[in-house]
Formats: C-alpha cells, structure tokens, sequence
C-alpha cells in the first residue's frame, strides 16, 4: 500500500523470447483476445505518436466488465504505461505499467505493475480487485509466455476464415437478426437450446447447445461485445474439446445492394485432445480442417436464414 485506499503489486514472468518480440505481442491490443484468456475484445478509440486510447472488454472473477484506457508506449525502453479513464465498479482507479528487461540468452523479464483503489475505499470492493487482478495477471503472464515460447506450433494450430453473404435489405435488420440471439433457437435448427442475458448493454452472456452434422450436441458459452451497427465481436469461454480458443466476429457492411454480412472465426486446435477425438493417426492439419468444416457449416447456415428473414421482411 501507498497509502490508506491504494494498493501496489507487481507479478513477473521470464519468457524464453527476445525482449523486443515480447514487447510487439503487448503492444499490439488487437490481438490481446488470442493471446490473453480474460480478455473479450479490445478496440482502438484513437491513436497518436507514443500514446493511444482503447477500450477492453475482459472478464474478472468470472464477471464480463469493460473499460477504456490511456496508454503510452516507449518501444526503445520496452516500457508501456496504462490508466484506466472509465473504470467499472468495485474499481474506483486502475493504473499500471509493463516493463521488458532482458534476461540473457534470449530471454525476458516480464514485470507487470498495478496500482488500484476501491469505490469509497470499500474493504470488501479492495479484496475483490485484489483477487482479479492476481488471478488475471497470472493468467495473463502465463498465456503470454506459452504464446510467445510456443509460437511456431501455435502457427500450425491456429487458423482464422471467414464467411459472408450479400443480404437485398437494411443493414438494421441483419444486424439485428444476428444480435437477437435468444431467438435462435426458433429460427435456426442447429440451436437446440439458447440462453442470452444483457446486464450491461453492449456486453452479452451467451450459452448455446448446438448439433453437429453427425446429430450429436455440444455446449458453448461465449460472451458477446455488440457494437451496433457494424460490428458484433465474441470470445467462447466454454469450448468444444477440439479447441484451446475461439474468437470471432459478425460485421455488417452497407452497399449498393443492401449489406454484406460476415462471420469471421480464428481457432485454436488443442493438440492435447486430437487422438482422442478424431482418432490416434490424425494430424493438427486434419483436426483444423474438421474445426473450420464444423465452424463455417453452422456460419453458413446462420447466415443464410438471416438473409432469408431480412429479405422476406424487407419484401412484405
């Protein structure tokens, strides 16, 4: 403590990587979803020379939050300060800095500061902030590590595509086809079961049991960032066993013709559970062909019964 209301704490982290690589991963918050598990989605509110201003949407304690953020960067010390400019409850201030030394050898110090204060210097609202940001700090230096150490069978394991269709309607409608996702289950027969809640607006909790072409289901859990009218942004948090993650967009663009409506999927095999799934003998080629055939089946349907639905509304 610094003083009565506010905390001081570091964690760090040695990673098998040259200082500067590490530093570029931090750097660049829009792949923050696939590098960091907490982490939703992040977008970029503005940029200038050294500094930039993002907003992120990351869990904690198992709650989705979001908030927006400053932050200045010092590529030549490996230096990157933050502070939080909206904060959500129990958290009255956040800020922090990420410090890279080299280690020898290749490697990295990587030294995470935090310094917090609780709304009203609540005790209670202090222990909650403390438990988030250990655990999230934690977990960010360890998937930071394994990303980084791990990133050339990470490549052959990682895969991103894309879907998209050409909808004759208003764009409202399509984006409104795909936010109003309690309804899928009536309007789409891959859902089996949807369950949607919307605390906070914008931020959604989606938890679907879908079925595959084979009949057999499977549970999701995704939270949902809705950015309307163009951009719908998810991160699963429950998975299939074939993937250690799975992020993915829906994004709407206006044209002459109505809207092109697209899905976007980027996916992580979990190697670990290959053989189990598909059989001793398969490859992680094999096991990422099968993710995206399943993925981009369930895309292409959705996609087509919201063109159906917009240009039936559009044509009444």
């Amino acid at each position: 403590m610094s003083d009565a209301g506010t905390r001081t704490v570091e964690h760090d982290i040695e990673i098998d990587a040259p200082a500067d690589e590490v530093y570029r991963l931090i750097a660049e918050v829009v792949n923050w979803p696939q590098i960091f598990p907490p982490t939703i989605y992040v977008d970029q509110l503005e940029a200038g020379e050294g500094t930039e201003r993002i907003r992120i949407w990351a869990t904690a304690n198992g709650t989705a939050k979001n908030w927006t953020s400053r932050r200045v960067l010092d590529p030549v010390a490996r230096r990157i300060e933050f502070r939080q400019e909206v904060s959500a409850p129990p958290v009255a201030s956040m800020s922090g800095t990420w410090l890279l030394e080299p280690a020898g050898a290749g490697r990295t110090r990587v030294r995470l500061l935090h310094e917090y204060r609780a709304v009203d210097d609540d005790p209670e609202g202090l222990a909650w902030i403390d438990q988030a940001v250990d655990r999230n700090s934690r977990s960010e230096l360890a998937a930071l590590k394994t990303n980084v150490e791990l990133a050339t069978a990470a490549a052959e394991a990682t895969l991103s595509f894309e879907d998209t269709v050409q909808i004759n309607g208003p764009r409202k409608e399509a984006y409104d086809f795909i936010n109003e996702a309690h309804l899928w289950d009536q309007r789409l027969p891959h859902v089996a079961r949807v369950t949607l809640t919307e605390d906070t607006p914008g931020l959604q909790d989606l938890e679907m049991e879908t079925r595959a072409k084979d009949g057999s289901t499977h549970l999701t859990r995704s939270y949902r960032v809705t950015l309307p009218p163009s951009l719908i942004a998810y991160k699963q948090v429950t998975l299939p066993k074939l993937m250690s993650l799975h992020t993915g967009r829906w994004t709407f663009e206006e044209n002459a013709d109505g809207v092109a409506v697209t899905s976007q999927h980027t996916i992580v095999v979990n190697t670990a559970n290959i053989a189990a799934v598909l059989g001793p003998d398969a490859t992680v080629v094999q096991a990422r062909d099968y993710v995206r055939d399943a993925l981009s089946t369930n895309s292409r349907a959705t996609l087509g019964y919201a063109k159906e639905h917009v240009e039936k509304n559009a044509g009444s």
